[in-house]
Order: C-alpha cells, then structure tokens, then sequence
C-alpha cells in the first residue's frame, strides 16, 4: 500500500492510498472517495474570510476519511481530498459560480444558475451552517479559476484514473462516495426517526439496482437504519462518473453524524470505534462480493 499525492511544491490536493503497489492492477473493482473531509485552509482563502477555520469548518465531514482508512488493508483504494471543502467542493461542477460572491464578471460558461448555487452552495460556497458569510471581500475569477486547477482538476484527473483502472482490471468499477449529514438532516422526510445513513443512486441512474440493495442489506444487517435518496441523492461526483450502462456504478453514502460526532466541538465521539468497526465489515462484505454480474 502506498500514498501519493500532488501539486509539487504546494499542499497536495488529495491522499492517494492504494490497494496495491503502483504500476499492479487493483485487487478488486471498488474505489472509495471522500471529497469533502479535507481540513486544509490555505493562507489565502483565509486572509480573505470573515469567519475563523473553526466555523468554517461546520462545513466538512469531519473524519469520514478516518472511518474509511482500513479500506485499502482490504483491496480497496482510497482518495480524500487534503484542502477544504469550503475552499473548492470537488463534488460540484468546477465553474458552478456563484457571481454575488466575485468582483468581476463570470465567464458565459460557468454555471451561475443551479440550485445549489443559489443555496449558497457553489464550488466556492458563499455561506457555512447557518448561513454565515464566509467572506470579508469579493473574490476574483481568476481565484476561483486558480482554486479549480489547484484542487478538483487534480482530484477528479486522479478519481477518474482509478475507475479506469478497476474497470480495465476487473470489466466494472463501483465507486462509493462517502459523506456524512448533520443530525438535523437525518429527520428530514417525515420520518419518525431519523435515519443512520441515506444511500444515493440518482434514483437508479447512477448504479445498478444489486448495489444499492447490497450496501442497504449489510447496513441493516448491523443494525442502521437506512434510507434511500431522501434527503440525499447524490450530487456532481455519483452523477458525473456512474454510468451502469458502461458497468461503471456510482452510489453516494451519507452517514449522520450524530452515530459518531460532536457536532458542536467538532470531536468524535465515543461511538466513532463501532462505527468505524461496523464500516470495516461493511467494505469486507463488499469485497467478498461477486460483481462481475453487476449491470
């Protein structure tokens, strides 16, 4: 096993942790990916917040890629964005802009019109928790142009890498996107309960039906509770990349948070262990799985 990174001189934008030695055909078809548990703030996004690293830092899934460290001891690759999720999400389209939040205009194609850029949720995103403003000043395009070659080209170049290489090994790739939801979000959807985890296929467009059912039946079988699509489907990254019909598969998994974190302090709990324990037994399950008939 080994790790790699990127960006020479700079902060790398990922962590690289194979299931084999570079240059070896992964042992099995599954990628694992957490694009949004990155804690690094560089100096020049922050001198121009107005909001500390701590409150900014509402914004990660603070230690999902901690619960999928194993991963790669099982024959399962691993890539976690290093910088922050507030700096440039990697699970939006790279020009996904909001123009608000710039000094000059944006060019004809970025996509200042989605919904998540009017949530303050862009790329770049305008707000953290509970609708703080990250920013003292307008940014430029040019940062924000330096922001996407800095961290999601080099992110999703090598994502897209290891798909092609589980799929020209194994005739399928399954990446499973892992992200975690504030408590508040697990309620959602009329449930008298809230949900464990919320499973995103893009309501069956993003993977095929036995994997989806796979990962929900394991789940349950430790004992979550499990839903489907609500509050969460799926964002830019099980969209772009699962393609079933090509026997690439993506599925998103949203863990709440409160199996596992202080929300306020920003800690693991004391239930962390058994999570990460329960996931472990979750990525065996996976890799004991014959996927060849996947479709």
């Amino acid at each position: 096993m080994t790790t790699e990174a990127d960006l020479g001189d700079q902060e790398p934008a990922f962590e690289l942790r194979r299931a084999a030695p570079a240059g070896k055909p992964p042992p099995t078809p599954l990628v694992f990916a957490s694009p949004h548990s990155g804690r690094d703030y560089p100096e020049e996004m922050m001198a121009a917040a107005a909001l500390d690293a701590t409150a900014i830092r509402r914004s990660e899934d603070a230690f999902v890629d901690e619960l999928i460290a194993g991963a790669p001891e099982l024959g399962v690759t691993t890539l976690t964005a290093r910088l922050a999720r507030a700096y440039m999400d990697v699970n939006r389209e790279p020009f996904e802009l909001d123009p608000s939040m710039f000094a000059d205009e944006l060019p004809d194609f970025a996509r200042a019109r989605t919904a998540r850029v009017a949530a303050g949720l862009g790329a770049i995103a305008r707000i953290v928790s509970e609708g703080q403003e990250i920013y003292a000043r307008k940014l430029t395009f040019a940062e924000a142009r330096g922001r996407i070659e800095r961290a999601h080209r080099p992110y999703h170049a090598e994502l897209a890498r290891l798909l092609a290489e589980a799929h020209a090994a194994h005739g399928v790739a399954i990446l499973i996107d892992w992200h975690s939801m504030p408590a508040a979000a697990a309620r959602q959807g009329g449930r008298e309960r809230p949900c464990d985890m919320v499973l995103g296929d893009r309501f069956g467009a993003a993977c095929a039906a036995g994997l989806t059912g796979k990962v929900e039946a394991e789940l349950e079988a430790l004992g979550y509770r499990v839903a489907r699509n609500t509050p969460y489907a799926g964002g830019y990254t099980t969209e772009h990349y699962g393609r079933p019909a090509r026997r690439i598969h993506a599925l998103q998994i949203e863990i709440n948070r409160a199996l596992y974190l202080d929300e306020a302090r920003l800690e693991p709990t004391a239930g962390f262990a058994k999570l990460q324990a329960d996931l472990q037994a979750l990525t065996r399950a996976l890799v004991a799985a014959d996927w060849s008939g996947l479709r």
